[in-house]
């Protein structure tokens, strides 16, 4: 018998075995109800797609000065850690595990969004090139108000408290979402980060924050319990760095025995790029631990991948809006259905919980 991983083969994950490798990522669906509370439909949505290998949560502001979208929910209040609880309620029922993705977007907000319509924060007082979606429509990024020496321990422990509730709403782990353009990769990044204190300059300095946020979280989460995602190429979000592979070897080597998992978005994540920046095999072997590759994987490309070693697990984003039981149609060599992608934001059902399922049965 081989011992070549395919995508249905088994996968330790901390104390969980994930059934096969396909992994839900993250995907910003901006359908929360008032207060940013999941809603009973938010539950249906996961439950859906419970059959994969393992769903990491829509990413989930860690506290009201991290909202940057229209309707994303939250972990900071007890009604949005009950919301929660509904989904990974649901999910658990339906046979699923599930990590919630922390996240704070610094910068890539609007006053609109901040409690006293006060500024985004970030690492340095840079605009975002580009426009925040608000509730008033586009609107263009604010200069940001440059976080002060003494604010950094208050937001590596709002990290630490949106992990105990998240434990506290079931789920099994947290993903810290270090990627994307967002805060904390806004402090990995040298276009962004500009300061000159200890979290800002050298490489060592830049990641300083992550490292701190990282060992407060795995203190709350145990062993087992937490990710890493991070997007070395990706310029989301008015981000970049001058030397993308010297940056992020450089945080796999800090991460290395002290997280679950790397999440890693190979390249753009929403266009194709030339030739990569980053040499995304020196990650892997610099972590050394779990590898999730994502970032416009085909199913064929995703088992590639594992027979080549490249990856341990593959998320899959946008097939996943179409397709609850996309385990299942890989599996069989169904179809794939193609998302409305006027639904992927707001709404109701429509677009969210009504594709339908292949009615053959999983063998």
């Amino acid at each position: 018998m081989s011992d070549t991983p395919t995508l249905f083969s088994t996968q330790r994950l901390g104390a969980l075995t994930l059934p096969n490798r396909i992994v839900m990522a993250p995907l910003t669906r901006c359908r929360a109800g008032e207060g940013n509370v999941p809603t009973p439909l938010a539950a249906l949505y996961y439950a859906q797609r419970a059959s994969a290998g393992l769903i990491v949560s829509e990413a989930t502001q860690i506290v009201p000065e991290g909202q940057g979208y229209p309707s994303t929910p939250g972990i900071h209040s007890d009604a949005q850690v009950a919301g929660w609880r509904r989904v990974t309620d649901a999910v658990h029922a339906a046979g699923g595990r599930m990590f919630l993705q922390l996240w704070h977007v610094g910068r890539i907000s609007h006053q609109t969004f901040q409690p006293g319509e006060a500024l985004p924060v970030a690492p340095s007082a840079i605009a975002a090139a580009g426009q925040a979606m608000t509730r008033l429509g586009m609107q263009d990024h604010p200069v940001p108000r440059a976080l002060e020496l003494a604010e950094l321990p208050g937001v590596v422990e709002s990290y630490a408290m949106a992990t105990r509730r998240a434990l506290a709403a079931g789920f099994d782990g947290v993903e810290i979402h270090a990627a994307n353009g967002y805060l904390l990769d806004q402090f990995l990044r040298d276009k962004s980060n500009q300061r000159s204190d200890a979290y800002g300059g050298s490489i060592a300095n830049r990641i300083r924050l992550l490292d701190e946020v990282v060992s407060a979280v795995t203190a709350v989460a145990g062993e087992g319990r937490v990710g890493v995602r991070l997007s070395p190429e990706n310029t989301f979000n008015d981000i970049d760095d001058s030397d993308p592979q010297a940056l992020f070897h450089a945080v796999a080597t800090m991460l290395r025995g002290r997280v679950e998992y790397l999440h890693v978005v190979e390249g753009e994540d929403r266009k194709t790029t030339g030739e990569p920046r980053v040499d995304y095999g020196s990650l892997r072997t610099a972590f050394g631990g779990t590898y999730m590759a994502c970032c416009n994987y085909t199913p064929e490309r995703a088992a590639a991948a594992l027979e080549a070693g490249h990856a341990d697990l593959v998320a899959f984003g946008r097939l996943y809006l179409g397709n609850p039981d996309l385990v299942t149609r890989i599996r069989l060599g169904l179809p794939l259905t193609r998302s409305d992608a006027k639904t992927w934001y707001g709404g109701a059902a429509k677009g969210y919980t009504d594709y339908p399922v292949a009615s053959t049965l999983e063998g």
